[in-house]
C-alpha cells in the first residue's frame, strides 16, 4: 500500500482557513475537517459547516453520531459537496460527545458503529473510513481495537486510523485525554501485521516528521496532530521527504502562496485572526519567530486589521538577525 501522512481532525483547529495554509505547504498531505455531527449537516447551515476550496483536495469530512440513517445522509451530502473521504470519529472523549452517544464511547458498541459504517458505504461511492482509540475505561485495548477494527472490516471498512490511546471517559478531561493514558503504538503495529488487507494510519503523540517516517516502516500510515498544528512549517518538507519532491517549500513561500486567500476572506467579510490564528506556529524554531507570533496576536485582533498586519510581522522575520554562532 502507498504510504500517507495527514493532519489529524481537530476541533476548533483543522478549520477551512488552517487546511488551505497546509496545503500550500504539502500538496500530499492528506487533510481532514473539524469533526461534524450527522445531526448538524441534516438540519445547519451546510456551506458554512462543509464549504471547502478545490484547492484542499485531497481533504476528507469526519463525521459524528450513532444513527445509521442520519449518517448515510450525512456522508451522501458530504459527497455531493465533493469530500474525498468520509471519516466516522470513534475518538473523541468530550463529555458533550458522550452525551450525544458518539464518538469514543462507540468503542464499546461495535456493531452499532459497523452498522452505521455499512449504511454510509452503502449511500456514498467515495472511501468510509475510521478513526478510533485503542479502548475506553476498563476496555482490555487488545480486544476492544480489534473487536471495533474486524466489525468495521466486515461491513467494508478497509482504512483506520488509530489514536494509540486509551479514552477515560470518567476521571480525565479532554485536554488530559491526549497526554495521560499512555500510548501503545506496538497495538497498532499488531494491528497492521495481523490485519495486512487492512489501510492502518497511526495518531497520537507523534512529535515530528522524523518520528513519523519511523512508524511508517510498521505502518501504512501516519497522521499528525498537534506538532503540525503548532508547527505548521514542518508539512513543507514532507513531499520532499516522503513523496519525492525537488526542494521543501519554505514556509515564506507558503505565507506568499496564503495571501491571495487571505485577501480573498477579507473582501469577503472574514476577520484576519480567523486565518493568522492558525499561522503562530509557521516560523517556529527561526530568527524573529517570537516578533511574528506577537504582531500577528495583537494585530490581527484589531477591528478592520488588514493584510498590513502580515506585511510588518513577515517584516519583521526578514530584518531578524541570524544567531551567532
Amino acid at each position: 500500500m502507498d504510504k500517507t501522512l495527514s493532519v489529524a481532525p481537530m476541533m476548533d483547529w483543522t478549520d477551512r482557513h488552517c487546511r488551505v495554509l497546509h496545503r500550500m505547504l504539502s500538496r500530499r498531505t492528506r487533510l481532514y475537517t473539524e469533526m461534524v455531527t450527522a445531526q448538524a449537516v441534516l438540519h445547519g447551515d451546510r456551506r458554512r459547516l462543509l464549504g471547502f476550496g478545490e484547492v484542499e483536495h485531497p481533504v476528507a469530512l469526519q463525521l459524528g453520531g450513532s444513527d445509521p440513517r442520519a449518517l448515510a445522509e450525512a456522508a451522501r451530502i458530504g459527497e455531493d459537496f465533493g469530500y474525498d473521504e468520509i471519516n466516522l470519529n470513534v475518538g473523541c472523549p468530550s463529555d458533550r460527545v458522550q452525551c450525544g452517544r458518539f464518538g469514543a464511547c462507540l468503542m464499546r458498541e461495535p456493531e452499532l458503529v459497523a452498522e452505521c459504517e455499512a449504511a454510509m458505504i452503502a449511500a456514498v461511492r467515495i472511501p468510509v473510513t475510521l478513526k478510533c482509540r485503542i479502548g475506553v475505561d476498563d476496555q482490555d485495548p487488545e480486544e476492544s481495537l480489534f473487536t471495533l477494527v474486524d466489525a468495521s472490516a466486515r461491513a467494508g471498512v478497509r482504512h483506520v486510523a488509530v489514536h494509540a490511546r486509551k479514552a477515560w471517559l470518567k476521571g480525565l478531561s479532554p485536554k488530559e485525554n491526549r497526554d495521560v493514558p499512555p500510548l501503545d503504538y506496538g497495538l497498532v503495529y499488531r494491528l497492521k501485521a495481523e490485519r495486512p488487507e487492512l489501510k492502518v494510519v497511526l495518531n497520537g503523540g507523534v512529535p515530528d516528521l522524523d518520528a513519523a517516517i519511523g512508524h511508517l516502516a510498521q505502518v501504512d500510515g501516519v497522521m499528525l496532530g498537534r506538532a503540525a498544528y503548532h508547527n505548521p512549517g514542518l508539512l513543507g518538507e514532507v513531499d520532499r521527504r516522503l513523496f519525492g519532491a525537488v526542494e521543501d517549500v519554505a514556509p515564506l513561500q507558503a505565507v506568499n502562496a496564503y495571501r491571495p486567500y487571505m485577501a480573498e476572506q477579507l473582501a469577503a467579510g472574514r476577520p484576519l485572526n480567523a486565518m493568522t490564528r492558525h499561522m503562530l506556529g509557521l516560523f517556529a524554531g527561526q530568527p524573529g519567530a517570537r516578533t511574528w507570533r506577537r504582531l500577528l496576536t495583537t494585530g490581527a485582533a484589531r477591528r478592520g486589521a488588514g493584510l498590513e498586519v502580515l506585511d510588518a510581522a513577515l517584516e519583521a522575520v526578514v530584518r531578524a538577525p541570524e544567531p551567532v554562532a
